[in-house]
């Protein structure tokens, strides 16, 4: 589980397919702290970590994996919004991150507001009416409330310190984005669905 404060921007420096694909992500974490099998989300899609370097690790990317989130767009030099698996007694700054990406949003529209930047996103239809106002999602890993939901359409506002200690603040027209949407959401969802059938 996972939080969706993202505690590290790593930096995407290999890729090799091997049947999956094999990416090598760098990092400022401390890696002697890191295990084989620890679990790292990185850009929200929880990776198990395969091998290790003073200041790198490995995953492996199935083709599961790979049809469900972004990591197909990923390139050499690509950042990526990472952070470590959430520890008994940890605060809990976001919201309860699964790190199983439900699908990919695509980046519609970016406007500055200030200093902040509003981003508005198109959803998969079949998981729009799980996003509500005011309710969190994680996009790429981070923990964010939505401001406000048009059909499959929803927008959020990134004020400059999420763009300064995430990936935010790249964002363009056009990137596609790793959705995880609330577990709360689904699980009402899921109740209001059993209690009128």
């Amino acid at each position: 589980m996972f939080t969706g404060i993202i505690t590290d921007i790593g930096t995407v420096r290999e890729l090799e397919q091997q049947g999956d694909l094999r990416a090598r992500i760098a990092t400022g974490y401390d890696t002697v702290g890191i295990d084989i099998g620890a679990s790292i989300a990185s850009d929200g899609v929880c990776l198990t970590v395969i091998a290790l370097g003073d200041d790198w690790y490995d995953v492996q990317v199935s083709a599961e994996t790979m049809s469900k989130t972004n990591l197909g767009d990923w390139a050499e030099g690509k950042r990526v919004n990472l952070e470590r698996a959430l520890k008994v007694g940890d605060e809990l700054g976001g919201h309860i991150v699964s790190g199983h990406v439900d699908g990919v949003a695509e980046v519609i529209a970016v406007v500055d507001e200030g200093d902040s930047t509003r981003v508005n996103l198109r959803a998969p239809s079949e998981l729009s009416r799980f996003i509500a106002p005011k309710g969190s999602v994680a996009l790429n890993g981070t923990s964010l409330t939505v401001n406000e939901v048009d059909g499959t359409s929803f927008g959020i506002n990134f004020i400059p310190h999420t763009k300064d200690v995430t990936t935010w603040g790249d964002v363009a027209v056009g990137d596609r984005v790793n959705l995880e949407i609330d577990t709360l959401a689904r699980y009402v969802a899921r109740l209001a669905e059993t209690t009128t059938a």
